[in-house]
Formats: C-alpha cells, structure tokens, sequence
C-alpha cells in the first residue's frame, strides 16, 4: 500500500483558516444593537431554559447600557464556566430556543451576546469573585472537568479549602481536552482553570486517584468529597480486525488537534466514523478539514435515534459528511493497516437494555466500503473499580445521586456531571456546570449545618 493511505496535507494557510473559530465574535455595535432587540422578559423563558438560570435579561440589558464588567459578573455568578459555554452550549435547544422571538426564526444571540461580555472579563483579566471566609473545612474534588471547576469554585467563595485531583498534565477535563478547535480554542478553558486558582483552589495534577493517592486517605484527609469523574476512553468494538493501523479512538483523534500543531495530524483519504453522537460529528468534521477526500458517519440506528445534538448533525451535513444509517461494522479488513470495513444492514427492534430502540442485523445484507482510517465513537467506558472501593452506588458505572442535593450513598461523597447522566440525557458543559453548583451547595450543607440552622 505504501503511502496511499494518507490524504495530501493542505497548505499552511488552507488549515489555518479551517480551525479558526467557525462562529467570529459579534463587534461592539453588533452587540449594541443585538442586546436592544431583547424585550427583557420579566418571566424571561430564556432564563428558566438555561440549566444554570443565568439572569439572561439582567446581562442582556448591562451590555446594551455599557456595563460590560456588570454583565460579566451576572453571567459568573450563575455559571462560572460561562466563557466556554457561550461558545459550545446547545443554545438551539435551550435559552435561543425558548426565546420569545424563536417562532419569527429571529431569536436573541444569546450565546454571542454571553461570549460578548465573557470575551471581554477575559481580555481586560477581571477578577470579579474573592475567596469566602476560611471555614476550616477541607474538600476534594475529584476530576478538573466543568463540573469539578464548577464546584471548586462555588465551594471556595464559601469559603472552604478546596484541592481538585486531576489525572492529565493539564486541568480542565472536557473543555481543555475534548472541544474542537474551531468552536473553542484552548486559551478559553485554561483561563477558566486559572479563575478557579484564583480562588484559592489547589490543583493537583498527574495524581489519579486510586494510584497516586488511595481512596482511604482521600476519604481520610477530607471533609467532603466531590466526584467530577466524567467518562473514560471509549471501549473496543469487540469486532475482527480493530487492532489494525488506522483505527483510532476518537477522544484520542480530538484531543490531538487540541495538543499537537494541526500540520502533524495525518488523516486517510477514506475515513469512517463508528457512532452518531456529538464526539462522532467533532471526529468526522475534524477529518474532513484535515484534507480526508472522503468521510462517512456509520450508524447503527436512524436519524431519530441518534444522540449527537441536531444542529451538530446539520453542520455535519454542510461540511460534506456522508451519513449510512442503519449500518453496522462486522470486521475491518486489511493487511497490517485499514484497507476496507465490512457492514452489515440493520433494522429496528424492540427495545434493548438502556431502553432505547435494538438494531437487528438483517441476514444476507453484508457488503464491503474501502476505507483508509476508522474511527470509533461508540460510547465511552465508567470508572467501575473507583467507585466500587469508594462504596459509591451505581448502575453500571452511572453514580446514583440525590439530584437535589448531589450526595451519593456515602454521605461524604457527592457527584454530578457526566459520571451521574441516565441513557438519553442530555451532556453539556451547562449541565456539569449546574451539577457542580448543586454539588458545592450540598456540601456547604453538609459542613456548616450550624449555618443552616439560622
């Protein structure tokens, strides 16, 4: 084979404008005028469909009267990840979406608008919250993804001595490591990091929990214990062929635009994309602005079964994405590396054990696509063993919380973000963010209940 495999690399000048930010940022007197269409609702729908409830109209109209510190600060108090999440919420289906202007097709730029003021408490390094009042309470956080940053820093402005264990070289979990270049450069998550240290909060890096630190001195050494575990890598396909060159996971394929210069990242000319959820679209829209001739999302079930969010599958669809549903991979061929993946047609059936709809493979419908690179995208691994000698509850890795308060089983111990999500929850940073805040507020709780009491 050679090297036919790889795409040709695209000029310098040609990636460079494919990973800029593909939404630019609105201009002082877009903003201006932007924020003057808002009706400012006083039972704003906007407000109550945020996971965070951001004081929408209250930023909105801080903006429009020059108050950009102001609004900022509005923003931050409710969601203190609130730069990330300007750039990737799925606002289509949350604030923008229940927006009263939404049915005229014109709904307020929320998430422009919210990118607008955050924009600028980074550029001018605002520092708009200070430590609370020392408690004397110690807490761990388990994991710097945004629920954890999210918590760290509720917990600290009560102030509570927070450290956060973070596995990677770097914090910011998701944010830092897992966003597309092109919707959120990486400067965004780490200033982010660098506010909750601000707050007081101690990162330690490198240390996983269960290796370099054990359970039973985490559990020994703090007060309170928060779980912003998130998910693992994503599991093999248990199919013949999956350990040939070519075949990547796709967090891994992610996290290299995120941490290697984009000219270094080979592609194939012909790649498929195992899976339909938003990390399937992140890995197939990468791959075609690399320079793959050709990419195919493969996808066991319909377009009404996929998780991935819909405006990410439309975009998918604009890049020049293929989509072959109701396809499923039987075993990729090859010599050494990928040359072709064999699939098989499916249909729909009754329903499986996470209560979604079954794909059955029908008998006889197998066929071959020649193919250069597979990616897989099906679904992550849970921290099974973590949990089991923390003598936290789970159903198959998910930690069963009190959604009021985020306790586990062991009273000591709370949780939220993507390790407590259900089948068929939505996953976003606004939702770990909000988990966090219920997290840090359940903690608070638990530790000065004299406080409480008042």
């Amino acid at each position: 084979m050679g090297e036919s495999w790889r795409a040709e690399k695209l000029p310098p000048e040609t990636l460079q404008k494919n990973f800029v930010e593909i939404t630019p940022p609105l201009t002082d007197e877009e903003a201006l005028v932007e924020s003057n269409r808002c009706l400012f609702c006083y039972d704003a729908p906007c407000m109550r469909a945020c996971p965070t409830h951001i004081n929408i109209p209250s930023f909105i109209k801080k903006i429009a009267t020059g108050n950009l510190k102001g609004s900022a600060r509005v923003i931050m108090e409710s969601n203190f990840l609130g730069a990330t999440c300007a750039r990737v919420c799925p606002v289509d289906e949350l604030c923008e979406g229940s927006c009263v202007y939404e049915p005229f097709n014109k709904p307020i730029m929320i998430g422009r608008l919210q990118r607008y003021a955050t924009d600028a408490m980074i550029a001018k390094n605002w520092h708009l919250f200070e430590p609370g009042s020392p408690t004397g309470k110690r807490v761990a956080c388990v994991g710097s993804g945004p629920a954890g940053l999210s918590c760290a820093a509720e917990l600290a402005k009560l102030g509570h001595k927070v450290t956060i264990f973070e596995k990677r070289e770097m914090a910011g979990g998701l944010d830092t490591y897992g966003i597309v270049v092109f919707r959120e450069p990486r400067e965004i998550s780490l200033k982010e990091v660098q506010m909750v240290q601000d707050l007081g909060v101690e990162f330690r890096t490198k240390v996983e929990v269960g290796k370099e630190i054990s359970t039973q001195e985490l559990l020994t050494t703090y007060d309170a214990v928060f779980l912003g575990l998130g998910l693992g890598r994503v599991p093999p396909l248990g199919i013949p062929g999956e350990n040939l060159a070519g075949v990547y996971d796709a967090l891994d394929f992610v996290e290299s635009t995120r941490t290697q210069p984009i000219h270094k990242i080979e592609v194939g000319r012909r790649v498929a994309i195992l899976g339909a959820g938003n990390t399937a679209v992140d890995a197939a829209t990468i791959s075609k602005r690399l320079g793959a001739e050709h990419v195919l999302i493969l996808y066991r079930r319909g377009e009404d079964e996929m998780s991935a969010y819909r405006f990410e599958y439309e975009f998918a669809k604009n890049e020049g994405i293929e989509y072959r549903l109701f396809t499923a991979p039987v075993r990729i061929l090859g010599n050494h590396r990928v040359e072709a993946i064999e699939c098989v047609r499916t249909q729909l059936s009754g329903l499986d054990a996470t209560g979604r709809r079954a794909a059955v493979s029908i008998p006889g419908s197998e066929f071959t696509i020649p193919i250069d690179m597979v990616i897989r995208a099906t679904g992550q691994h849970k921290y099974l063993q973590l949990l089991d000698n923390l003598n936290v509850k789970h159903e198959k890795g998910r930690i069963l919380i009190n959604t009021e308060t985020g306790q586990t089983s062991n009273p000591k111990i709370f949780a939220g973000g993507d390790c407590v999500l259900g089948p068929g929850a939505m996953a976003a940073t606004v939702i770990a963010v909000e988990h966090g805040k219920i997290g840090a507020k359940g903690i608070h709780h638990l530790l000065t209940p004299q406080k409480q009491a008042k």
